[in-house]
């Protein structure tokens, strides 16, 4: 066989070869799949920092008292949520929701100013009371969450939007390091959303259909990463035990000698293996030996 077609040769294995060396090694490929699939664990376990994910679901519509507009509408509504999308996303919106998650308080009562004592003036010159005096009030508020200073660019980050086909429903999702954090941002945009949506478009009738309850872990997927972490250590270990195979000059079959190399078989010497015993009784002997011819 020439230089150029040895070079040009293609090296193969096949099935029943692949078979004998991941037996002949299944420890070593079993110890690979354990070894990255921990790595993998502890990784994602330990060392990832986990997001959660927070969705709220917002309805927009035009009320309309009209029967035959009212399909018409509808229609329109739909095709207006992509739009939706677009504005709830803006830094109009984005805005004012990161100014209310840094004090998120709510209006409860409104205050009450005070109100002075009204008296009637009697024909004898007495006075009589008609209304008493009402003392001033403070407005009442209610906290809806802990504080945080999410600036507007941040928020646009957290923030997504997901859209269903012939719906005017629409989720509104938000992701953050803590699953509170993560409720607290996807309710500001919502409730920014709704405020400010009527001043934009010609729209009176905003609803938030669910509110979004404390975030669910999104990331990482520990499972997930965990299996690909036991099939990278499988892909590998058969890497390196194929490569090491392929490398291995040792002529393994007697038809490599005759047909490839033209070489003549003139038999097989067997592997003979000594006892240990022989061994140690022929070096005492040689021993003994030595000791005589020396006497």
């Amino acid at each position: 066989m020439s230089a150029e077609q040895q070079n040009n040769e293609e090296v193969t294995i096949d099935l029943r070869r692949l078979f004998i060396l991941i037996r002949k090694h299944i420890v070593s490929i079993l110890i690979w799949m354990i070894g990255l699939g921990l790595i993998a664990y502890g990784v994602s376990e330990y060392v990832l920092v986990p997001k959660y994910t927070a969705s709220t679901q917002l309805l927009v519509n035009r009320k309309t008292e009209d029967a035959n507009q009212a399909y018409a509408i509808q229609q329109a509504d739909i095709n207006a949520v992509t739009t939706y999308k677009d504005i709830i996303t803006s830094n109009a919106i984005l805005k004012g929701a990161s100014k209310y998650l840094a004090n998120p308080v709510t209006l409860v009562k409104k205050a009450t100013p005070a109100k002075k004592a009204v008296y009637k003036t009697n024909d004898d010159g007495t006075r009589t009371l008609v209304k008493k005096a009402v003392k001033a009030k403070p407005a009442v508020y209610k906290r809806e969450s802990k504080s945080y200073s999410i600036s507007p660019s941040e928020l646009a980050s957290a923030v997504s939007v997901t859209t269903t086909t012939s719906s005017q429903v629409f989720t509104l999702s938000a992701t953050a390091e803590t699953p509170a954090k993560a409720q607290a941002i996807a309710n500001a945009v919502a409730k920014e959303f709704k405020e400010q949506i009527p001043k934009i478009m010609d729209v009176n009738n905003v609803t938030i259909v669910a509110e979004a309850p404390k975030g669910t872990k999104s990331f990482p997927n520990v499972k997930m990463i965990t299996a690909v972490g036991v099939l990278a250590g499988l892909v590998i270990s058969l890497l390196i035990i194929i490569i090491k195979d392929l490398s291995d000059t040792t002529v393994r079959e007697d038809s490599f000698m005759t047909n490839e190399l033209g070489l003549t078989n003139l038999g097989e010497i067997a592997h003979i293996t000594m006892p240990k015993d022989w061994t140690f009784t022929a070096k005492t002997a040689e021993k003994r030996g030595s000791s005589r011819r020396r006497v």
